[in-house]
């Protein structure tokens, strides 16, 4: 037997219950993924190709290039903090997205625009400047930036309000919401590898206007299609600030520092069963970040307080505390994912510019563009989660008899291994290929492959990981930004790959009087920054393996039927 909720909005909020519409059941999910597959097609068909249009088009050197490229990657995965908070506290998921996702169609345009109308090209005057005009200039970068803006709340929105469509109190469901984000991926693989294939292909062979004109044609069309589905969908309503309660712990833990913590679990505050709704639902109590516990501890002001009039600054709830506590202990998981990111941004900068300098032929006419070869990283990814979800959990939810086959924060440590084996491969090729270049051979551009590939099915494990960890671990009503400090990884991994990039540049340069990153791949020595990296990416593994395995994940006391028969509007389905 199954819950479904039809919470009428009549007297009191019954917020932060799911408003859901009859019709919803079951689930439709394919508008949702529409509108995904295009902004991963617009994404990774601009992300992986953009080195190129800034060496090329735009004539900057291979370092400010790089930078250029880790910049606007870093803000286009840091602004989903913003985005995130502002959805889960005020606006809603859905009307992010939609909001969202028209200044994203806005950047795309202007991408368009300035590459079709010729004053606002990058050479409006002579085809052959040797640097472009500020105009196009400013244009491509508001562009890009708009974009960055638009991808801040359509991405972390959107994520988890698929993941919204799933009852986390339904054992079906929360069986299927253990595979949404496989899947959701698998169908972001698919637009990322259309992207670096067909609309990279369209860039270099055609033009970069027809391909910037077809990425703003589909991101509308997409933008209807998900608009149109409104009426399928369930929607979590905005419950307020969710870092308020959060700093309502720590200063009422503060306050109550000199007290002892009881001993006992039920001598500390909770709601009772009856207050629940109010809630949310409620989360056991946990033995980690014990100095917490004291935010909930009654003291004689808290007693004689009137009941629903206690101060939230002085007392807390054990849930409340306990989501205080997971918030925390992501820290340390956050930190130590950071180097994986930094792995990731190479892929679509230096991997990229090194394929240039190699040989891309196909037969006697055809020649691959060379950020197609990222590619192989989407089928690496889409084998590894193909792979997770129908052969290795299966297997080990049978061995072990858990829901949950593998931990979370176990898939995310497995992905990191790979990561560490990619760096080190790319530095034994790179050291192949300069050798190559001292004979005057060029090797094939598929000596890149084992590299993406390898970084792919890493991907599969660890950014997956990350996104389901990051969106069961936080507290209910922060799932939206959830989702954005999954993104940040990603954003923090290449503006510390921007750092490393300036550090060795001074440091090598002041050592050995020559940079390991020159103007161009030939002239740099990549394979020591590869090196460096794999070696950086092995001590941080040794210390997250150390967080991973003192971690205490969420523990949630699951509703039953029972739970809900005082909600108006609760219908009991079989």
């Amino acid at each position: 037997m199954g819950v479904r909720f039809v919470c009428r909005l009549q007297g009191k909020d019954p917020s932060p219950c799911f408003y859901r519409r009859v019709e919803s059941l079951p689930l439709h999910h394919h508008h949702g993924a529409a509108i995904e597959f295009s902004e991963r097609l617009s994404y990774f068909g601009i992300a992986t190709n953009l080195i190129s249009y800034l060496t090329a088009e735009m004539h900057q050197d291979l370092e400010t290039a790089a930078k250029n490229v880790n910049y606007w990657a870093g803000v286009t995965t840091m602004m989903p903090l913003l985005g995130g908070f502002l959805a889960d506290a005020y606006v809603g998921r859905f009307n992010m997205v939609v909001f969202c996702s028209l200044i994203y169609l806005v950047g795309l345009s202007l991408l368009t625009m300035s590459n079709y109308i010729p004053r606002l090209g990058p050479c409006p005057d002579s085809p052959s400047c040797k640097s472009p005009s500020k105009t196009h200039e400013v244009l491509f970068f508001l562009a890009l930036y708009c974009i960055s803006l638009g991808t801040g709340g359509h991405k972390p929105c959107l994520e988890s309000f698929g993941a919204d469509q799933f009852d986390d109190d339904h054992p079906g469901e929360r069986k299927k919401k253990m595979s949404y984000f496989n899947w959701w991926n698998f169908a972001l693989c698919c637009g990322l590898f259309l992207g670096v294939t067909v609309i990279v292909y369209l860039q270099d062979h055609v033009s970069w206007g027809v391909a910037d004109l077809v990425l703003a044609v589909t991101m509308a069309v997409t933008i209807v299609s998900f608009y149109c589905g409104k009426r399928f969908y369930r929607f979590r309503l905005p419950e307020g600030s969710p870092l308020t309660p959060l700093g309502q712990v720590l200063v009422a833990a503060l306050r109550k520092r000199k007290l002892r913590c009881p001993s006992s679990v039920d001598d500390l505050f909770e709601l009772t069963r009856a207050e629940k709704r109010e809630q949310g639902r409620l989360l056991q109590h946990t033995n980690r970040l014990r100095f917490l516990d004291k935010a909930a501890i009654m003291d004689e002001r808290d007693r004689r307080a009137p009941e629903g009039k206690r101060n939230h600054w002085r007392l807390g709830t054990v849930t409340r505390v306990e989501e205080t506590k997971l918030v925390m202990s992501m820290i340390p998981i956050w930190l130590t994912s950071l180097m994986f990111g930094v792995c990731v941004a190479q892929s679509s900068t230096f991997f990229v510019k090194q394929g240039q300098y190699m040989n891309r032929k196909i037969g006697k006419s055809f020649q691959i563009p060379q950020a197609s070869i990222y590619a192989l990283a989407a089928v690496g990814m889409i084998i590894s989660v193909t792979f997770y979800e129908k052969i290795l959990n299966p297997a080990l939810r049978r061995s072990t008899g858990k829901e949950r086959g593998l931990a979370i924060l176990q898939r995310i440590g497995i992905g990191m291994i790979f990561s560490v084996v990619a760096m080190a491969v790319a530095a034994l090729v790179e050291m192949k290929r300069l050798r190559g270049v001292k004979e005057g051979i060029v090797p094939s551009v598929f000596w890149l492959a084992p590299q993406f590939l390898i970084l792919g099915l890493g991907d599969g494990f660890t950014l997956v990981g990350l996104q389901e960890y990051f969106y069961d671990e936080v507290p209910d009503s922060m799932r939206s930004l959830g989702i954005a400090v999954y993104l940040s990884v990603i954003g923090g991994g290449s503006f510390l790959s921007n750092f490393l990039i300036t550090i060795v540049n001074r440091m090598t340069r002041e050592v050995g009087g020559k940079s390991w990153i020159s103007r161009t791949p030939n002239t740099s020595r990549l394979d020591k920054f590869y090196w460096l990296l794999s070696a950086m990416t092995v001590l941080n593994l040794c210390i997250y393996v150390l967080v991973a395995r003192n971690y205490t994940y969420k523990n949630v006391q699951r509703n039953d039927v029972s739970d809900y028969k005082d909600i108006e509007g609760v219908e009991l389905v079989t």
